[in-house]
């Protein structure tokens, strides 16, 4: 797994700016394979960075698991298109904010990780949170793995 080290344009990356974030799991359609997962990551990297979108995706067992942080419109957007989107199946919010705050994905205008990384992504992305708000909400998602509530993304 490497990170796809993307620039966003028109900011600093070292100053906290409002951000919505919105974190979400579905259901994949029965015809999603690898390389509709692919298509998925090609759009997301030609559209993310114009829309200064920032996130990680995760697949496993059938499920989506991303989360998403950038300008609210253009996260809602986004979001808009997942919902009507063929290849997910009952999308479902898992929590939504808004506030000043670091990016915790700067670098990445969509990373997919698999779901047997996704602990070891988000841990060293709470050692390398700055920002409290980052570390207690990377804290949160941690511990909602380690409960099982986000099974089966930490399994293979």
């Amino acid at each position: 797994m490497s990170a796809t080290d993307r620039s966003e344009p028109e900011h600093d990356d070292d100053v906290p700016r409002l951000l919505f974030q919105t974190t979400y799991c579905s259901r994949a359609a029965a015809d999603v394979d690898d390389a509709a997962v692919q298509r998925i990551l090609a759009a997301a990297h030609e559209r993310n960075p114009r829309l200064g979108i920032t996130g990680l995706l995760v697949f496993g067992s059938g499920i989506f698991f991303q989360w998403l942080e950038g300008p609210r419109d253009a996260v809602a957007g986004l979001m808009d298109m997942i919902r009507g989107d063929g290849r997910h199946d009952s999308v479902v919010t898992l929590s939504e904010t808004e506030e000043v705050r670091e990016r915790l994905f700067p670098h990445w205008d969509m990373e997919l990780v698999s779901a047997d990384d996704i602990r070891d992504v988000l841990v060293d992305a709470h050692e390398g949170a700055a920002d409290p708000r980052s570390a207690a909400t990377l804290s949160l998602m941690l511990e909602q793995l380690e409960r099982g509530a986000l099974s089966p993304l930490g399994r293979g």
